[in-house]
């Protein structure tokens, strides 16, 4: 099932919410609503599903306007945070809620919902908890009930408010792939709302990034990441670092460090540096003079993470990843002066929107 959002508006009393979004969406896609709390991605949400009415524009399901479709005709399913499960009801019962709540002429036969209710507690691997209740469950086990549960209901669509918020990071982990795993077997359309980078980057076929009621960016995630395409998105998805001042003579000033920049430009910018588009280096060279203190050395997962204070030049400390092969050559220790050099840079001129992506 197609979605498409059209010239989307909502207001909640003086704010603007959401401010004309239009997207797209196709059969069988899974996309990341990715943002700040206050961007909009829920209340976007809620309007797919029918629980919240835009005041301009419409919603298509596969090229239908479903925009005064009442949410319980919408056959949308929805998944949120806090599982949502009745804590008097067994695992079986809560899944075929639904089921047994629909009106008598489509409510299927005890044996039908049975035997549906049981094949789902199979597919989310809880059919030998089927008897116990939601106290009895851990986390992780609760939200894939209320997958279950949503999925009973052979939904066109299926909707995720921060579906693993409430659940700590290991679980998180098992759980993305999980889900991936199940929208690949049945090759539903879903669309999920997070402020969890890492999460939208690893489980969505695209991102979209929302800032203050409208949508920054739309891309596959490796593209998003690699091709940010405004500050924000650089500031917000994955750390990065930035160099701001002057270009004069063809290098970018910022005090005593600076930047030679491959193409002439002039005036006022800004230099976003990703921690793995650097090189932590003894001496400087023709291209760079960015000199930093060490202040913070972690040996995390595959690398080492380099907290570097700038020295000469003013900003925030900087982040720079490096092996353990190149941390255990150089001995690197808190207190040491390093200087760093660019490979890959992305760069904002005064008055531009958009950067321009250089390379070293």
């Amino acid at each position: 099932m197609s979605i498409t959002i059209d010239k989307v508006n909502k207001h909640f009393g003086g704010y603007h919410a959401l401010q004309d979004i239009q997207l797209d969406i196709s059969e069988g896609e899974m996309v990341g609503l990715l943002g700040p709390s206050g961007s909009g991605k829920t209340t976007l949400l809620r309007i797919i599903a029918g629980l919240e009415q835009q005041d301009s524009g419409r919603v298509l399901f596969a090229d239908q306007d479903v925009s005064s479709v009442h949410v319980r005709d919408r056959r949308v399913g929805f998944v949120f945070q806090h599982y949502a499960l009745f804590r008097h009801m067994t695992v079986f019962e809560n899944v075929a809620f639904g089921l047994r709540a629909l009106p008598r002429r489509e409510r299927p036969n005890e044996e039908a919902i049975r035997s549906k209710v049981m094949n789902l507690l199979e597919m989310v691997q809880l059919a030998a908890m089927a008897e116990r209740l939601p106290a009895q469950l851990s986390g992780g086990q609760r939200q894939r009930v209320a997958l279950a549960r949503a999925l009973a209901m052979s939904p066109r669509v299926l909707l995720l408010d921060e579906p693993f918020g409430a659940l700590d990071a290991k679980v998180r982990k098992e759980l993305r792939r999980w889900l991936r795993e199940i929208h690949d077997e049945l090759h539903f359309t879903s669309v999920f709302v997070t402020h969890d980078q890492e999460e939208a980057l690893e489980v969505s076929d695209r991102v979209v990034v929302m800032s203050q009621g409208h949508i920054e960016q739309v891309g596959a995630p490796h593209a998003v990441y690699a091709e940010p395409k405004s500050r924000f998105v650089f500031d917000f998805l994955g750390h990065s670092n930035a160099l701001k001042g002057n270009i004069v003579d063809g290098r970018l000033q910022s005090g005593d460090a600076w930047v030679k920049l491959p193409s002439p430009v002039q005036g006022e910018a800004q230099l976003y540096l990703r921690s793995h588009e650097l090189e932590v280096c003894s001496l400087g060279n023709d291209n760079a003079q960015l000199p930093f203190r060490v202040v913070s050395v972690s040996p995390v997962g595959a690398e080492v993470r380099l907290e570097l204070q700038p020295q000469g030049f003013e900003g925030d400390c900087w982040e720079v990843g490096i092996s353990h092969a190149e941390w255990e050559s150089r001995h690197l220790q808190r207190g040491d002066t390093v200087l760093v050099r660019p490979r890959i840079g992305h760069l904002f001129l005064e008055g531009e929107s958009e950067p321009r992506t250089l390379r070293w």
